[in-house]
């Protein structure tokens, strides 16, 4: 049984594809130490993190290779001196909005045809209630679906805005009314337009100054492209989710102990 009695420090990581994690998990798992652990909710135990992070839970699935979560574990056990639990609650191709939603691929909606918040704050409660901790913060990444709903006409840019609102809104009723909410922006996909990724980019930013306790804690992804992180035409690669790991780690710690 795990000795919880430094680790102080529990994170959920959620959205669609990029949460889960595209990578490769033989350079990710190089940031896997000591103080970085993962709650597994197949087996309701706290267990050393290693990618694929996650698992394939109700309407939830497991990084596909690599995720951010090794990289951005060590970076704030390094810096806050304490050990980091993560927990995940992603699903590919998911939507912020009903009017995105796609398929079977799901929704982070109040409605549509698969629910996902509901399952993620399940999980979520069963971390807290495992390891006796508070939610530290909530990782976001989340936006390419609506991007291109947005680029078809499906969805217009404030609708978006208000389900992101209301994703945040609806977590914290769940889980703590003062709960931070961290936004890493959506970047480019190689085989669409890019204005659908920049109405969604400006609204996270929106949300970001309206909302208390909001931050966009990650800019520079619509870069990617031209760093050559990209791992197909809408996923990072391994260097691109270790950096949104490394700089959101510094970045967090510092919001949360300002």
């Amino acid at each position: 049984m795990l000795n919880l009695s430094n680790a102080q420090s529990l994170f959920l990581l959620a959205g669609q594809s990029n949460a889960c994690g595209m990578g490769d998990s033989s350079k990710s798992n190089r940031y896997c130490t000591g103080n970085t652990f993962e709650y597994d909710v197949l087996l309701d135990e706290i267990k050393p993190l290693k990618d694929p992070v996650g698992q394939i839970w109700e309407n939830l699935e497991t990084a596909k290779r690599g995720s951010i979560a090794p990289a951005f574990s060590k970076a704030y056990a390094d810096k806050s001196h304490q050990k980091v639990i993560m927990l995940t609650a992603a699903r590919g191709g998911s939507s912020c909005g009903i009017k995105a939603e796609m398929n079977n691929y799901g929704t982070w909606d109040t409605s549509g045809h698969l629910l996902l918040l509901p399952v993620a704050v399940k999980k979520t409660k069963m971390a807290m209630a495992k390891t006796g901790l508070p939610l530290k913060g909530i990782v976001w990444m989340q936006g390419e679906r609506d991007a291109n709903a947005i680029n078809d006409s499906k969805q217009t840019n404030e609708e978006f805005k208000e389900a992101l609102k209301s994703v945040i809104t609806r977590f914290r009723a769940s889980l703590g009314d003062n709960i931070p909410f961290f936004i890493v922006k959506t970047g480019y996909q190689t085989d669409r337009p890019q204005a659908g990724n920049d109405a969604v980019r400006a609204m996270q930013d929106e949300v970001a100054k309206e909302l208390k306790n909001v931050y966009v804690v990650y800019n520079d992804t619509n870069l990617f492209i031209e760093k050559k992180w990209m791992h197909d035409k809408v996923h990072y690669n391994q260097s691109g989710l270790d950096d949104i790991g490394n700089v959101i780690a510094q970045k967090i710690y510092n919001l949360i102990n300002k």
